[in-house]
């Protein structure tokens, strides 16, 4: 078993081209997009660890400081849930975090939502709605990133790796939070799949979580790294026995004659 580094760093050429010229909107350090899996794959208790993953996240110290030791001592962060569609009532809007009051203000709309789940999984949908949320926006940051959880291919949608490829394309970095406490069927090694299909960017990363009792530490550890811009020295690893095949979720789903029709869980 092979064994390659999840941190897709570029060089000078690449980080040049995450950069954004100033637009005329208020000043942040990072625009950061939550985007997270609520298919049918993920169970109740699953999804109730990394809800409350993200909530602990951006309530603790080291992610306000982090915030707070930015040029500007501030972000701007939306958050969204997504499997085959994006709906409207699954997301939560921009807000400013700049310190304690504003960061458990944004951590209390996501733990009063309600569980849900619908069929199906769209990384590349996920993908798309989350770029428009930071091509249209109040604010002017240096840094544009998604983050994106989930624990199966993308098997619905455009192929991600076109999506991935267009937001790269507008200097957006994706970075990926694979869940692989019940790894999905269809697809071998979920963290090789995110890295080679998924993320990308400048810096970028793969940070798998392999047991529930990772998913706060894991979370906050990726958020500050988002909001700091720096690389965390440690190496983070995923498996690479094989060609990871960007089309796996389709592949299987198309086997299953199982065609997607989003109107069936409106």
């Amino acid at each position: 078993m092979l064994e390659m580094l999840s941190l897709l760093a570029c060089f000078a050429c690449a980080e040049a081209a995450s950069l954004r010229a100033p637009d005329g909107g208020t000043p942040v350090d990072v625009e950061l997009v939550l985007a997270v899996d609520i298919s049918q794959s993920m169970d109740e208790e699953e999804f109730a660890l990394q809800r409350a993953g993200y909530v602990e996240a951006l309530r603790h110290r080291d992610f306000i400081n982090a915030v707070r030791s930015g040029t500007n001592g501030r972000i701007a962060i939306a958050y969204f849930e997504w499997a085959g569609v994006v709906r409207d009532d699954g997301v939560i809007a921009w807000q400013v975090i700049d310190g304690e009051d504003s960061a458990n203000a944004f951590a209390d709309k996501i733990a009063s939502r309600p569980f849900r789940s619908f069929r199906s999984t769209s990384i590349s949908g996920a993908l798309g709605f989350g770029t428009g949320l930071l091509e249209k926006n109040a604010f002017s940051a240096p840094r544009r990133v998604i983050d994106i959880s989930g624990d199966g291919p993308n098997n619905a949608g455009l192929p991600v790796a076109a999506t991935r490829d267009a937001a790269l394309a507008k200097g957006i970095v994706i970075n990926g939070l694979p869940i692989l406490i019940s790894p999905s069927p269809s697809v071998g090694h979920l963290d090789s799949y995110y890295a080679d299909c998924v993320t990308g960017g400048p810096g970028s990363f793969v940070l798998p979580i392999h047991a529930a009792s990772e998913f706060s530490t894991a979370i906050r550890r990726k958020l500050i790294q988002e909001v700091s811009g720096l690389t965390d020295a440690r190496p983070m690893h995923v498996d690479a026995t094989a060609p990871v095949d960007c089309l796996s979720g389709e592949r299987l789903r198309q086997r299953f004659s199982d065609p997607y029709f989003p109107q069936l869980d409106r």
